[in-house]
């Protein structure tokens, strides 16, 4: 196995491009049709990594869903991508579903059940990282997912004791707050969050500053998401400033699952001739990585749906055009 994601899997409703979002008892029409898309991080970042070029059998999906229609729905689209499935079917608990309402020049909003994704197993997932062995172990969507994100710190430790690259992404924490990750650091070989959750994490209102406490709690690299100023990326030894590709935006919805999974593609091209730790790569390996990882994102941002537009071509496109001209407006800096 090459990656093996495990995390959060939920429905996603998406009425996309609407002009407002409606006053209590008023009637909008939505310019666009409401669409129903698989979401959440693990189902987002193994569809994504399948349409970059991985080949089927390389690729897996970890996740807990209900016994009920759109559970259905969740394993029939991860089967038709050729994602290898290992779904913990939670009895008497409905699937995860997500209500986002995308107003046309905003940022989504979110309205989400979470679900059976709270009830996924320690267990399981340990059994089936111990079974895979895969080259990268990404846990997406941590803080919605219960006892996982309690055991979060001795789960990384198992699975970096397999061999496995660790890659961690959270979202806002349900029911409790951040400070389940800052033991987990120790065993975080890449990190990933935006700078609002960046904030929430390290109480830093500067994203380089929440990226170096990242760094100094144990993680090898983080990556910072600024929406359409780029990213930012720390490791122990550079700091990165990379500026965003200019796309036109119709939903952003899965845009971090698709940077995140555009960082792995990148990255597994670099396993074959390097050790297969972050230490080893040179700061052109990581910009590369870093610019695969952000023309994912922005390939994902122009269409409807969490991995409609996330295609080996798109991204590829996006780079040839664009690539050059962001690559000479990196900043790199040493630490």
């Amino acid at each position: 196995m090459l990656v093996t994601c495990a995390g959060i899997l939920v429905v996603d409703i998406i009425a996309a491009d609407l002009p407002k979002v409606s006053d209590p008892g008023e009637l909008i029409f939505t310019p666009r049709s409401v669409e129903v898309h698989l979401g959440g991080h693990s189902g987002n970042v193994s569809i994504d990594l399948r349409k970059l070029g991985l080949e089927r059998g390389y690729v897996s999906s970890v996740g807990a869903i209900g016994e009920d229609l759109f559970g259905d729905f969740l394993e029939t689209q991860l089967k038709a991508h050729g994602i290898i499935t290992h779904l913990q079917r939670v009895l008497n608990v409905a699937t995860s579903k997500d209500l986002i309402l995308v107003v046309k020049g905003e940022d989504r909003r979110y309205h989400v059940d979470v679900g059976a994704n709270w009830f996924l197993s320690p267990d399981h997932v340990l059994s089936v990282v111990s079974d895979e062995k895969p080259k990268i172990f990404y846990a997406g969507g941590v803080g919605l997912t219960g006892k996982l994100d309690e055991q979060l710190p001795e789960i990384l430790l198992k699975i970096k004791d397999l061999g496995s690259l660790t890659f961690i992404d959270p979202v806002t924490p349900y029911g409790r707050g951040w400070g389940f990750l800052i033991p987990a650091m120790k065993w975080t070989d890449i990190f990933h969050c935006n700078i609002y959750e960046a904030k929430q994490i390290t109480g830093r209102d500067n994203p380089h500053e929440a990226a170096r406490a990242l760094v100094e709690k144990g993680a090898s690299l983080v990556v910072i998401s600024l929406g359409d100023k780029g990213l930012i990326a720390e490791t122990r030894e550079y700091s990165v400033v990379m500026p965003a590709f200019r796309v036109p935006v119709v939903d952003p919805t899965g845009a971090g699952d698709a940077l995140c999974a555009g960082i792995m593609s990148g990255f597994l091209k670099k396993l074959d001739r390097k050790r297969g730790d972050i230490a080893s790569l040179s700061v052109e390996d990581l910009v590369d990585i870093l610019l695969e990882g952000e023309a994912a994102g922005a390939a994902c941002v122009t269409m409807v749906g969490t991995t409609t537009a996330v295609t080996r071509k798109n991204v590829d496109k996006i780079l040839k055009e664009q690539g050059e001209i962001l690559r000479r407006n990196v900043k790199v800096s040493p630490v």
